[in-house]
């Protein structure tokens, strides 16, 4: 009996501090509850400050991107106002190239035509001469100095047409003052008004140039 009562007397003299224990319980809980729920909030509220960072840093990156794409397209626009630019440079000397060509093909054609013309006009009295020659020389087609005249005065006619150059028709045909020059005028019935009756000197042409006229007689 000695023993119970002295077990009960130290339990009622530890009743104090068991309480004491659970009230201290109590307030680290509490205090834990607390720490949690202030962990809690403040990952919560980094969360939320992350995600409005994070929207904050793809705004900025879209107004960049927004601004170098404009930046490129202005720079695309004008590099292609300078292409078309440089293009019509081109095709405008690419025209001026062509026409320079073409003008100096012509001057050098006109020139070669005009030297070509100019040599022959210097040679068409040898031929009148050779023609003169051939009718005074001796009927005999067996004699020498006929058969020269004839082959070096056939040597001139044949490179006379290698070059173009062309006899103008005359006897028997009507008037033209572009070809022909009237010097005489005649009666003759047997003809037509303003033909050709007679050629005194043969006219011979290049191409459309003159290079003679023909001296002929007009029946009126």
């Amino acid at each position: 009996m000695t023993d119970k009562k002295h077990v009960d007397a130290d339990n009622i003299e530890n009743a104090p501090d068991i309480e004491t224990e659970a009230v201290k319980a109590a307030d680290v809980a509490a205090e834990t509850g607390a720490d949690v729920g202030a962990e809690a909030g403040d990952n919560t509220g980094a969360q939320a400050e992350n995600a409005g960072g994070h929207k904050e840093k793809d705004r900025k990156e879209k107004k960049k991107l927004t601004a170098e794409l404009a930046g490129l397209e202005a720079k695309n626009a004008e590099l292609e106002k300078t292409l078309a630019e440089e293009k019509d440079r081109y095709a405008r000397i690419l025209a001026e190239y062509d026409n320079y060509r073409k003008r100096t093909s012509r001057e050098l054609d006109g020139r070669y035509s005009d030297g070509k013309a100019d040599a022959w006009k210097g040679l068409l009295p040898v031929i009148d001469n050779f023609e003169r020659a051939l009718a005074a020389a001796p009927e005999d087609a067996d004699d020498p100095l006929r058969k020269g005249i004839e082959l070096t005065y056939r040597q001139f006619k044949e490179q006379m047409e290698k070059d173009g150059v062309k006899e103008i028709e005359a006897l028997g045909k009507e008037f033209d003052p572009e070809l022909h020059n009237a010097v005489m005028h005649c009666e003759d019935e047997s003809l037509g008004e303003n033909v050709i009756a007679d050629v005194f000197m043969k006219g011979y042409t290049l191409g459309d140039k003159v290079l003679r006229h023909s001296m002929v007689k007009v029946a009126n």
